[in-house]
C-alpha cells in the first residue's frame, strides 16, 4: 500500500482528483473540463502500462495484424468505421469516424462516462500543459503538468505490431477515439518520445495504450 501511495504522489498532485466507477481522475483545469485518468486501461497505478488494444477492440489480444482484426482483414476490406467505398469490403461505408462506446475500451472496460479521449481532447492536453520526459517507478513516460499545479504521468509502452512490442522504453503510443478520416485504415493517436509530443495517425490494427477521460 505504501508503494501504490509513493507513486501517486510522484505522478499526479491530489488536488482536484476524484472517483468515477471507482477509478481515478485529475482535474488538470482544461478548458472543455475534460478530466483525465490517474492510470490506464488494465494498469492499477499511473506508471503501469495496462493492456494494448486495436483501435476499435476492447479487449487485448496476443497478435496485432490484419488476420487477427475484428473490423477487417485488410486496410481495404473494413466492415465498420469507414467513409470511403475504396477502403471498405465490397465498397462498404458507414461514415462513422468516432468510436461508438461498445468498441471503446475505456468505456467497456471502466463503464459509462469514461471514454477514450478524442485527437482534439489529446491537442488540449498538449496546448494546455507543459510536459516533460520523466523517470517514474523504473519507467519512462511523459508527466504533464497544468497551470493549476495538477499532473498526471503517462508511461511508455511502444505498440504491438504482430506478436511482438516495439520502441517499448522510447516511444508512447495512445489511441484516440479519432478516425483517420482521409485513411479509414488509420486511426488517429498521441505520438510522445523524450523529444515530442504530437496527434499522428497509424494502422488501426497496432495495439496501443489507452489513457481515459471523463467529465463531471
Amino acid at each position: 500500500m505504501l508503494t501504490v501511495a509513493v507513486v501517486f504522489a510522484a505522478g499526479c498532485k491530489k488536488e482536484g482528483n476524484g472517483f468515477l466507477n471507482g477509478h481515478e481522475y485529475v482535474d488538470l483545469g482544461l478548458p472543455t473540463g475534460t478530466l483525465w485518468a490517474t492510470c490506464n486501461v488494465g494498469a492499477d497505478e499511473s506508471s503501469g502500462l495496462g493492456g494494448y488494444f486495436a483501435w476499435g477492440e476492447t479487449q487485448p489480444k496476443d497478435n496485432y495484424g490484419w488476420s487477427y482484426y475484428q473490423y477487417g482483414h485488410d486496410y481495404n476490406r473494413l466492415t465498420k468505421y469507414c467513409g470511403k467505398p475504396e477502403y471498405g469490403y465490397n465498397g462498404f461505408t458507414d461514415d462513422q469516424t468516432t468510436l461508438l462506446p461498445e468498441d471503446d475500451a475505456a468505456t467497456a472496460n471502466w463503464g459509462t462516462g469514461w471514454y477514450i479521449p478524442s485527437v482534439e481532447e489529446w491537442q488540449e492536453l498538449i496546448d494546455h500543459t507543459t510536459s516533460k520526459w520523466f523517470w517514474q517507478n523504473d519507467t519512462y513516460g511523459r508527466l504533464f503538468t497544468a497551470s493549476n499545479g495538477n499532473s498526471i504521468f503517462l508511461p511508455v509502452g511502444g505498440y504491438f505490431k504482430d506478436g511482438d512490442v516495439l520502441f517499448s522504453s522510447s516511444c508512447g503510443a495512445y489511441w484516440s477515439s479519432s478516425l483517420d478520416s482521409d485513411e479509414p485504415c488509420f486511426g488517429k493517436f498521441c505520438n510522445m518520445e523524450s523529444s515530442f509530443v504530437r496527434t499522428d495517425e497509424y494502422g488501426r490494427i497496432y495495439g496501443m495504450l489507452v489513457r481515459p477521460v471523463c467529465h463531471r
